[in-house]
């Protein structure tokens, strides 16, 4: 079902209401962290990071508590929580979550041979967290509407009149967000401002990712931005909302091929430092990577030599954009998706 961009808004703010509510219900200090495990705070799929925790612990005997929650939901909570937060691990989706964290000040710089396993190019300079998965930008779209010719050469190609109401996006999650973020730092504010109000007046809003996927395959709406994994995992079950859709890949470093990193990283405050970073380094490297590689959550290994899923297009073909990941956004973001309506 189609709604406003202004329902999302006032759902998104809901959603965000109650996951802080849940994540202030918590005790100070869990029955794992008294116990010598760790509590995460996690933002990532939660059968990802379910399977991480998993693996985690049979190799180290170090138990796991995960408390689930969105990107900034977290993210806030953890400013609010500031020292006393009960959190020792903090895992996202995507990164402007990160970002905010590491601006208050409450990451502890991550061990060096932690940071080794990992590109520099898939973590910030100051080394305060690092990038563990990732998964690209897309242009999914119906092949029975669409053929290769006419699809858009570039994501900011979206914005010419004659996509008007031809192409689908979910604005109010920070999926979309941290693509615009991207956007944001490749071509600077004014591009940006200018993009997203043609957005406004082209795009045809729908709540979520898969949201967007489903439409595409019955036909509602010719295309729209999702990230890839949302095909890869329909198509390894029934392919019902995907079997008429194909992605297409915009390459050529352009904005829409940002490469959207899951980040980790160990809060300052946490009274268990060692198995705290003990889990981001596991999650980074050889055993974290291979659940990526085997497992059933088509996002990108990202480790040093690490390969990902055979099923999915090679990260080095992806051809995506250098971004600078600690400069992400998500404030200046936000102001300028409100400023355009859409938020």
């Amino acid at each position: 079902m189609r709604r406003s961009p202004a329902d999302f808004v006032k759902m998104a703010g809901l959603s965000a209401f109650l996951g802080a509510c849940v994540l202030m219900a918590f005790p100070r200090i869990s029955s794992a962290a008294d116990a010598g495990g760790i509590v995460v705070y996690n933002a990532q799929h939660a059968s990802l990071t379910q399977a991480w925790a998993e693996a985690f612990t049979r190799e180290s005997g170090i138990s796991v508590t995960l408390r689930q929650g969105s990107d900034m939901e977290i993210a806030h909570q953890i400013v609010q929580e500031g020292t006393a937060s009960p959190a020792d691990v903090f895992v996202t989706e995507n990164s402007p979550g990160m970002t905010l964290v590491d601006a208050a000040g409450l990451f502890a710089p991550v061990d060096a041979a932690t940071l080794a396993l990992i590109p520099e190019n898939y973590r910030p300079a100051n080394g305060h967290w690092v990038g563990i998965a990732a998964r690209t930008t897309v242009f999914a779209y119906n092949k029975n509407k669409l053929k290769a010719e006419q699809l858009p050469k570039s994501m900011l190609d979206l914005a010419d009149p004659s996509w008007k109401g031809r192409w689908a996006a979910s604005p109010s999650g920070a999926d979309f967000q941290a693509i615009v973020s991207a956007l944001l730092d490749l071509k600077g504010e004014a591009t940006t401002a200018a993009w997203l109000k043609a957005m406004k007046t082209n795009f045809v809003a729908y709540r979520g990712n898969g949201t967007v996927m489903k439409a595409i395959n019955a036909g509602e709406i010719e295309g729209g931005i999702i990230y890839h994994y949302y095909y890869f995992g329909d198509q390894a079950k029934t392919g019902e909302n995907s079997g008429n859709v194909a992605l297409h890949y915009f390459r050529n470093e352009d904005p829409g091929a940002f490469l959207s990193l899951s980040g980790a990283g160990v809060l300052a405050s946490s009274k268990n430092q060692a198995q705290a970073q003990a889990f981001v380094k596991w999650v980074a490297g050889k055993g974290g990577q291979q659940v990526l590689r085997d497992g059933d959550s088509f996002e990108y290994a990202v480790g040093v030599g690490a390969a990902s899923h055979a099923k999915l297009e090679p990260l080095a073909k992806l051809q995506a954009p250098k971004v600078t990941v600690q400069n992400l956004n998500s404030k200046k973001v936000t102001d300028l998706m409100t400023a355009a309506g859409l938020m």
